[in-house]
């Protein structure tokens, strides 16, 4: 194959993977705390021809290459929900989660009660405190507060006392690349990464974090790819005309 039909087709794989980073985050353009993705993209370079008896050097061959994918951590927007169990983090910590497949985090505080009385996600994941145990209440608990430290207090029954419920475990990583997306909305720590407490983020209740996808910037990505895609399509195909063009010129000279 001629090396600019592979440069092209080297283009078109690229794109079309690239379209499924932007057609995902469009799909979690509403979900609470998603951080969108985006693809890092590098030259690769090889030489066009592999023989040593050329008079000079062969020229090498630029070919594109997506290198991975980086997220975007940037803070959403947070909604008021007025729900006391509804909490985003203000900064770049993430709650911790206990999950059938271990310890996971996320930045989604869309939280309720189970009927264990345990503070848990959508996914029924229980949260955790501080010390890594599921936060519970007792059936007499009222008037939920969670400070911007993200400890819960709450009123027993008829005390008029704070009874203490425990401490949301927000935590942050040295390295935030190095999270693994589990789907869920969660994260997994990456090889060699663990969690710290993060000292410096506090919560909001009655709010949750939204994501920070961009559906106008997606949208036009999306279109920009398309057209791309559609102009390497049609410079290979002006290729494969050139090509027909010259075996059909050279099919017509006597022999």
């Amino acid at each position: 194959m001629e090396n600019s039909l592979l440069v092209g087709l080297s283009r078109q794989m690229v794109l079309e993977r690239q379209l499924d980073v932007v057609a995902n985050n469009l799909a979690n353009v509403n979900t609470n705390g998603f951080k969108s993705d985006h693809s890092l993209f590098e030259e690769y370079l090889r030489s066009g021809a592999h023989e040593d008896n050329f008079v000079s050097t062969d020229r090498p061959i630029s070919f594109v290459q997506d290198r991975g994918t980086f997220r975007d951590y940037s803070q959403g927007s947070a909604q008021l929900t007025n729900n006391p169990l509804d909490v985003a983090v203000d900064g770049s910590g993430l709650f911790a989660v206990q999950t059938a497949a271990g310890e996971r985090y996320t930045r989604d505080g869309n939280f309720h009660l189970n009927n264990l009385g345990q503070l848990v996600t959508t996914s029924g994941d229980p949260v955790l405190n501080a010390a890594g145990a599921p936060i519970v209440f007792q059936p007499t608990d009222h008037d939920i507060n969670i400070a911007a430290d993200g400890t819960i207090t709450v009123l027993e029954g008829a005390s008029r006392a704070d009874s203490i419920r425990g401490k949301l475990r927000v935590v942050s990583f040295t390295d935030a690349q190095q999270l693994l997306k589990q789907g869920g909305n969660l994260f997994a720590a990456g090889e060699g990464s663990a969690p710290q407490p993060d000292l410096k983020s506090t919560v909001q209740q009655g709010y949750v974090e939204k994501s920070n996808v961009s559906a106008v910037t997606e949208m036009t990505n999306m279109i920009a790819i398309s057209r791309a895609y559609q102009s390497v399509a049609n410079i290979l195909q002006q290729q494969s005309d050139l090509h027909k063009n010259a075996i059909e010129k050279l099919a017509d000279v006597p022999a």
